[in-house]
C-alpha cells in the first residue's frame, strides 16, 4: 500500500461524492450524537466567513431545526464571533450568519485576551513570534467557545475536513480541538459542492482561503502558507496521479504534523509492551 492509499484510507476519503448523501448523512449524524447523549442542548461553532465554517455551520443549524421540530425540544444551533479587533472580513461574516440563520450569535473580541497572554509571556521572559501569537489567537478562540458551550449545555463543533486534515494546517488544541467534526471525510471542493446545494452566495465558497493568523502577513493564503493548492491537496486525497514534487510537499506536510492528529502519546504507543 502506497503512503498515498493508506492516507486516504485513515481519513476515509471518497474519489467521488453524492451531494444529497453527505449533506444528509452530516445532519443525521449531528441529530443521532444529540439525542445519544441527553446533557446537550446546543450546539457552539466559530463563524469565521470562510468556507469551511459557514458549511459547518449550516448543516448544524439544519440539524437543530430537525431536532426542535421532530422532539418539540429547546436545543440551538450557537454561532460565535471572534474578531481579533476588527475583521478584515466582516462583511463575509455577516454574510454567513445570514446564510446560516443561527438560533444565537455571541461575538467575543478576543484581542485584550490575546495581547495580554502575550504581554504576560513577556514578563516572564517568553517573547514569542508572530507566528506564535496566531497559535494564541485560534487557542483563545476555542477556550472562549468551550466557556460558552458549558454555559449553554452544549458542546463544540469543529471544522476540520480530509484537506486540513492531511497537512495539519490547524492549531493543536485551537481550531483543532473540538467535540465533533462532521465535516471530516470531506476534502476542500467537496465542501464547496454541499454550499453550492445549500444555496450558499458563491462569493463565500470561492473567496481565497486564509487562517488570517499572522499580523505581519495579514490574509495570507492556506496555498501560499502551504506551497501547495487545495486543488492538488483535492487529488492527492481523490487517489488521482499528481506531480511527484507536489505528493512529496503534501506527504511531507502529512509526515510531520501527526502529532496533531493523534491522542497525547503514552508509553503503550511509544514501546511494544
Amino acid at each position: 500500500m502506497t503512503l498515498q492509499q493508506e492516507v486516504i484510507r485513515r481519513l476515509r476519503c471518497k474519489a467521488e461524492i453524492n451531494v444529497d448523501e453527505e449533506i444528509r448523512l452530516t445532519i443525521n449524524f449531528l441529530k443521532d450524537y444529540i439525542k445519544k447523549n441527553d446533557f446537550i442542548r446546543s450546539l457552539v461553532l466559530g463563524i469565521s466567513g470562510g468556507q469551511d465554517s459557514t458549511l459547518c455551520g449550516k448543516l448544524c443549524q439544519m440539524a437543530i431545526d430537525e431536532l426542535k421540530s421532530e422532539t418539540k425540544e429547546d436545543y440551538r444551533f450557537i454561532a460565535v464571533r471572534l474578531p481579533y479587533g476588527e475583521q478584515f472580513d466582516e462583511a463575509d461574516c455577516n454574510d454567513a450568519l445570514e446564510f446560516i440563520n443561527p438560533d444565537k450569535v455571541f461575538t467575543v473580541n478576543i484581542k485584550e485576551a490575546v495581547d495580554a497572554s502575550v504581554k504576560s509571556l513577556k514578563l516572564a521572559g517568553v517573547e514569542i513570534t508572530d507566528f506564535a501569537k496566531g497559535n494564541e489567537k485560534a487557542r483563545e478562540r476555542m477556550k472562549a467557545q468551550y466557556s460558552i458551550a458549558t454555559m449553554n449545555k452544549g458542546i463544540v463543533v469543529g471544522t476540520d475536513h480530509a484537506a486540513e486534515a492531511i497537512t495539519g494546517f490547524f492549531t493543536k488544541y485551537g481550531d483543532g480541538g473540538a467535540d465533533i467534526m462532521p465535516l471530516f471525510r470531506l476534502n476542500k471542493r467537496q465542501g464547496k459542492a454541499l454550499l453550492k446545494t445549500l444555496g450558499c452566495p458563491e462569493h463565500l465558497y470561492m473567496k481565497k482561503p486564509t487562517a488570517d493568523l499572522e499580523e505581519e502577513r495579514p490574509a495570507l493564503a492556506d496555498e501560499v502558507a502551504l506551497g501547495v493548492t487545495y486543488d492538488n491537496i483535492d487529488d492527492y486525497l481523490e487517489g488521482k496521479k499528481i506531480a511527484d514534487k507536489v505528493r512529496k510537499k503534501i506527504e511531507a506536510h502529512y509526515l510531520r504534523s501527526e502529532h496533531k492528529r493523534s491522542l497525547p502519546v503514552t508509553v503503550f504507543d511509544f514501546y511494544n509492551i
